[in-house]
């Protein structure tokens, strides 16, 4: 039974590797976690922009980050230019502002295949999984450590399993194609 218990754990990872990948895709509004993969320069070292400042959503479509340290208030600022963003930081010598503009319908359709996108490689990583999972089972067989009825058993719940969860990488898919198209 550890083989499904393992093999869950794995699915598990993979959506929740899915759901982090696609709240970092802007759509429309703003949300904190875009700046998740945003590191600054700052002490000699690469930290992620959270830890160098507070970062707060005061309008549905504009963060404000508030460096702890003023003097890192440069740095931040080019991190963000330098990122994939594509939205100029403004800044009042305290506070950095990013205003999310609205997305275009061209965007909004391109957003919208590279969530497909992601979600195709997530099914494609659970399919792997299912995989490495029955060859599992099909060598305890070999080794005579299960029976031939248990083999059956577990095959069929390894696949249930993978069904479930591209039932559930759909679902994420859709929510956040929703999410996108919604003006």
């Amino acid at each position: 039974m550890d083989v499904i218990a393992n093999a869950k754990d794995r699915m598990q990872k993979t959506l929740s590797v899915l759901e982090r990948d696609l709240a970092t895709l802007r759509a429309g509004r703003a949300n904190a976690q875009v700046l998740d993969r945003i590191t600054v320069e700052c002490y000699g070292t690469n930290m992620p922009i959270n830890q160098v400042g507070n970062i707060s959503s005061p309008e549905p479509r504009m963060l404000v980050i508030a460096p702890y340290d003023v003097s890192q208030l440069n740095a931040i600022e080019k991190a963000i230019q330098k990122s994939e963003l594509g939205i100029n930081p403004t800044s009042d010598g305290k506070l950095i502002r990013l205003i999310f503009p609205e997305l275009t319908e061209e965007r909004r359709k391109e957003l919208s295949k590279t969530v497909r996108k992601k979600g195709e490689e997530a099914k494609v990583a659970i399919r792997s999984i299912r995989r490495d999972a029955i060859e599992t089972v099909k060598k305890q067989k070999k080794d005579s450590e299960i029976t031939e009825d248990d083999q059956k058993q577990l095959e069929d719940d390894i696949q249930k399993l993978t069904d479930n969860m591209v039932k559930d990488i759909d679902k994420i898919i859709a929510d956040k194609e929703k999410e996108i198209m919604a003006v």
